[in-house]
């Protein structure tokens, strides 16, 4: 074949629908249309996995499958949403420096956003670095995937020299002693760690026992980890890509399995449009998170 082309477990893992709903979408819609390779095998044009990556965006935000897969192109890109520039938040020229480390992905310059990256964090402390640098940066890679002027490729080089450089900064931090002790992983279906990464450099900066698991653990599995560990707090990282409409129920079911003295917490850009949910800190930013830190050993300190 001339064109590139994706066999169906590779369109499975790149946009999360799975191999059963690409053959029913298949027989109900007439959409995906795949191709055969020489042992038979689905294979899908590039342009339908970007179509189909799309569509399963457009769902995790309440729209309809039957409605997005006849939908034109036109307005499936009317539908995506574009997030709120963050421009202003951040004065002129730090804008254009950040725009200039998007600028070294975008020519998949990696030596030279590691060394630019080395040199803020030299500049701004590693707590300015998180919320001035890395948590900016994250936004504005996620506005240029959305809007298509980043390649998935690009976003991944992005995200995995970031999280290098997080996790060799946060091996450089003292032990600590001041407590709590917390438990930072995310839910299935959760890949994204870089919102883990920040809030463990935060947290381990003021003094916190970190225990970090990394992404996608299964409640069950999160319970016997707090467990095991003896965790004070379980803190989950819910990024925008998440569905929102799934945090409720999972952070009402996981509360009620951990223990009444372990807090739990949900932080992240995915939490921003879930109500509160009682027993849960939600925690929408990392100034949240150094204040819920400060409110817990407040609570639990002993009173003369």
């Amino acid at each position: 074949m001339n064109t590139l082309s994706f066999n169906i477990a590779a369109v499975e893992r790149d946009t999360g629908l799975s191999k059963d709903v690409l053959r029913m979408w298949e027989r109900r819609y007439g959409f995906p249309v795949p191709e055969r390779d020489v042992n038979g095998e689905r294979v899908y044009p590039a342009d339908q996995v970007e179509r189909l990556r799309l569509i399963k965006r457009l769902m995790d935000q309440g729209h309809r499958p039957g409605k997005l897969i006849g939908a034109p192109a036109e307005e499936l890109a009317s539908l995506s949403p574009r997030r709120p520039r963050a421009a202003e938040t951040a004065p002129p020229a730090d804008a254009a420096e950040l725009a200039e480390l998007l600028a070294l992905i975008k020519r998949h310059d990696a030596v030279g956003y590691q060394q630019a990256m080395q040199q803020r964090l030299a500049r701004q402390g590693l707590q300015r670095f998180v919320q001035d640098t890395i948590a900016p940066l994250t936004e504005k890679v996620g506005e240029a995937w959305e809007n298509g002027s980043f390649e998935v490729f690009e976003e991944h080089l992005f995200t995995e020299l970031t999280k290098r450089l997080l996790r060799q900064v946060i091996a450089t931090l003292p032990s600590a002693g001041r407590g709590p002790r917390v438990l930072l992983t995310s839910v299935p279906e959760e890949p994204h760690v870089l919102g883990l990464l920040m809030a463990e450099s935060m947290l381990a900066l003021e003094g916190a026992d970190c225990v970090p698991l990394g992404t996608q653990m299964p409640l069950l599995e999160i319970c016997r980890a707090a467990e095991a560990h003896r965790a004070d707090i379980v803190a989950l990282s819910f990024s925008v890509a998440f569905p929102h409409r799934q945090i409720p129920g999972l952070l009402q079911q996981l509360r009620l399995m951990l223990p009444a003295a372990t807090a739990l917490w949900a932080g992240g850009r995915g939490v921003l449009r879930v109500p509160r949910q009682e027993g849960v800190q939600m925690i929408g930013s990392l100034d949240e998170s150094l204040a819920a830190l400060a409110a817990w050993r407040a609570a639990h300190t002993p009173t003369p």
